[in-house]
């Protein structure tokens, strides 16, 4: 962003935070239909082919966070790990998208998705006992010695696709910076 941009408008907020709000209610809706009308694979649950093998539909509790990482750590852990933690870091981050001058329109609404995913992943580590629900399962062919993705869920796809383009943004803007500072 350059020094001579501006307060952002009141619809440059709001229309990010439309997205915020349509993921988290698409992401708790899917889970929810997922926990009412398919068994959890460890209680032999069915696995749903949806394109053939590549996109398949499961249901599996996640204790912990990407990977499963921390999913056998004391509970007391877990919750402070995996819950006040990230409500601090979405708390700070909806903090910041609502006060930077800092970011772009497409860096801004990157954030918002990053934000969605967080507040999505949250809501299940508060009210879910078992577990973020986690129900999309796909093929990776072996690259990186995996055969099928950890499976994931709509928050994290939310996360993963908003921090991917905020990186983006972040990069555009600074090369449109560069090339702006060298023919100033």
């Amino acid at each position: 962003m350059t020094s001579t941009q501006t307060e952002p408008t009141r619809r440059q907020l709001l229309m990010p935070l439309l997205l915020i709000a349509g993921l988290v209610i698409l992401d708790q809706i899917t889970k929810a239909l997922i926990v009412a009308h398919v068994a959890r694979i460890e209680f032999g649950g069915p696995i749903i082919e949806v394109f053939g093998d590549v996109v398949r539909v499961i249901h599996v509790r996640n204790l912990g966070i990407a990977f499963s990482i921390g999913r056998d750590w004391a509970p007391l852990v877990r919750r402070i790990a995996f819950v006040v933690l990230p409500l601090f870091v979405v708390a700070g981050l909806g903090y910041y998208y609502v006060t930077s001058r800092e970011l772009t329109g497409f860096q801004r609404w990157a954030l918002a998705a990053i934000i969605a995913g967080g507040a999505g992943n949250l809501i299940d580590r508060i009210f879910r006992p078992d577990g973020v629900v986690d129900w999309i399962d796909v093929k990776f062919y072996g690259i990186l010695g995996m055969d099928r993705w950890p499976t994931f869920n709509v928050a994290d796809a939310s996360v993963v696709v908003g921090g991917i383009l905020l990186v983006l943004g972040v990069i555009i803007e600074s090369r449109s910076a560069a090339v702006g500072s060298d023919g100033a």
